[in-house]
């Protein structure tokens, strides 16, 4: 079956998205309106019907003086990753995007490659030989994917430059967390969790933290949360107005979009997050928090809240999003990783970004500039 490439409106991209059982969040129509600086366009694969079977999101941001451009596919397009016939997906995909002036174009398949039970995290942050999980045999991994990965390093992809020392990608992360809720009830959820984690929901409770949800007014008491948890833990904050044109974007779209939860004690709010849903895919997105009254633990209640939502919402995963691989007790993301471990889900490695330069010249150029910020 040929397929065909072509711009498709927003109505029409969102309509194949709410076919799928999910499809990133950043690849959405409304996710190019929260990325003012690049310029979205909406494409749509076709069958010989005229019917959509693939789309993609894809982000331009223009080189400076000249009228060159990144193409970007965050955690995307949403296609048929396993089809023995990429091409007929990729190679369209890549004529347009060169008529479109890009230089290069950068993708992140949607496909995970390997997975490890929180057992199996939690014996090799225990291990002191053992530095990263990439290095742990896995509890699970999909064949597949090196499949997909032998593909597209025959057809001229190349795989982005790594992750960072903390195990982040440049884009994306690659290493995510997750804790399945398809087919179990919310016993069997919380019974996965570790003694520590249990305990800390129930002196939530008992201390009496009220988890509620919030609008686009309390997205100011998130920010000072969320710029004193940048200050402590040393990280360049995203400004306001980042979330209030991503509250304004995403819920326009649907009003169920995002989410914004706060944990209160005694009138203080002490914790905050935002919660982003498409199809039966939750994402945790970002967490706030301050110092104080750190003993009542809030920020259980508030993840055992949205867990609990989404839960409610007929969710099929939670997702924590990005974390480390780096399992040195220096790392201080760590921490993190210890945290999200005790609800006892799964740490989850995608296949990565890929490249594919359009102009070899500029894409070196381009590299060497993203290397020296």
């Amino acid at each position: 079956m040929t397929l065909r490439l072509r711009t498709i409106s927003r109505d029409e991209h969102l309509a194949f998205v709410g076919s799928l059982p999910s499809a990133s969040h950043m690849q959405v129509p409304s996710w190019g309106d929260v990325k003012p600086d690049w310029r979205a366009e909406s494409l749509g694969w076709t069958d010989e019907s005229d019917r959509i079977v693939g789309t993609a999101l894809v982000l331009y941001r223009p080189l400076p003086k000249i009228k060159r451009y990144l193409a970007y596919l965050p955690e995307g397009p949403a296609i048929d990753w396993h089809d023995a016939g990429l091409g007929r997906w990729l190679h369209p995909l890549l004529a347009h995007l060169k008529s479109q002036g890009a230089f290069t174009v950068k993708m992140g398949p949607p496909v995970i490659a390997r997975r490890w039970d929180a057992a199996t995290v939690k014996d090799a942050i225990a291990d002191p030989g053992t530095h990263r999980l990439g290095d742990v045999e896995a509890t699970t991994h999909d064949p597949r994917a090196i499949e997909l990965t032998d593909r597209l390093r025959d057809m001229g992809w190349r795989q982005s430059g790594g992750d960072h020392e903390d195990g982040f990608a440049a884009g994306q992360p690659r290493y995510v967390f997750q804790l399945p809720l398809a087919d179990r009830s919310l016993d069997d959820i919380q019974r996965g969790f570790n003694q520590l984690w249990r305990r800390n929901v129930r002196k939530a409770e008992k201390a009496g933290v009220k988890v509620v949800q919030g609008d686009y007014d309390d997205l100011t008491t998130f920010y000072g949360l969320y710029a004193e948890t940048a200050a402590r833990d040393q990280f360049m904050p995203r400004p306001l107005e980042y979330f209030q044109r991503m509250w304004k974007a995403l819920t326009a779209e649907d009003p169920g979009r995002m989410r914004l939860y706060l944990a209160e004690h005694d009138g203080e709010v002490l914790a905050a997050a935002t919660m982003l849903t498409v199809g039966g895919h939750v994402w945790y997105s970002y967490g706030a928090s301050t110092s104080r009254k750190r003993e009542v633990q809030p920020n259980n209640a508030i993840q055992w809240q949205m867990i609990r939502d989404a839960h409610a919402m007929g969710a099929s995963v939670y997702d924590f999003r990005g974390t480390t691989d780096t399992l040195d007790e220096s790392n201080h993301l760590l921490g993190l990783l210890r945290f999200k471990v005790g609800t006892g889900g799964q740490a989850a490695e995608y296949v990565g970004e890929w490249d594919f330069p359009l102009n070899k010249l500029l894409h070196k150029a381009f590299d060497v500039y993203m290397s020296r910020r």
